[in-house]
């Protein structure tokens, strides 16, 4: 079933970051495609394969648009953006994964240590990116191992 998420937030209403919003944890404030949006951290770990080895995913290469990637991952039919997706969430980005390990190294979000999380950001048709959060590592992987994923919303912000 698919969780009816926080669309838009209020600058006013914004909380310090590492408080809670739209059902998880406010990280940041950033830019995407022209428009300031909060990244938000949910708690929910998602475990599975990116996707299938040797698909292209055309839709799933922004730097920046986990969202957009995600729902092209989903189209494609991979099960962890189709679960990211239900909760009303998406995989992060590249962009947004690092904008996490800033916020975990100033202490306001938990994320796991001791596993490579998939970013939503396709490498190549048999590899997609992924985050190492003890060091803040970014390389990429074979989409066919089962990663973790911590999804996140991106409220745009009036």
């Amino acid at each position: 079933m698919t969780q009816v998420a926080q669309q838009t937030i209020a600058a006013a209403e914004l909380p310090e970051r590492g408080q809670p919003l739209a059902g998880g944890i406010f990280a940041t404030r950033y830019w995407l495609n022209g428009e300031e949006r909060a990244l938000v951290l949910l708690d929910d770990e998602l475990v599975g394969a990116w996707g299938e080895y040797g698909q292209d995913v055309p839709g799933a290469k922004s730097y920046s648009d986990g969202e957009a990637n995600t729902r092209a991952m989903a189209e494609a039919g991979s099960e962890i953006a189709i679960k990211a997706l239900e909760l009303g969430a998406h995989i992060p980005s590249c962009l947004e994964g690092q904008l996490l390990m800033a916020a975990k190294a100033d202490g306001l979000v938990t994320l796991r240590e001791d596993r490579w999380h998939y970013m939503s950001t396709q490498y190549s048709a048999t590899s997609a990116y992924l985050m190492d959060f003890e060091g803040g590592w970014l390389g990429f992987s074979a989409k066919g191992n089962e990663r973790v994923a911590r999804p996140v919303r991106s409220l745009p912000i009036r």
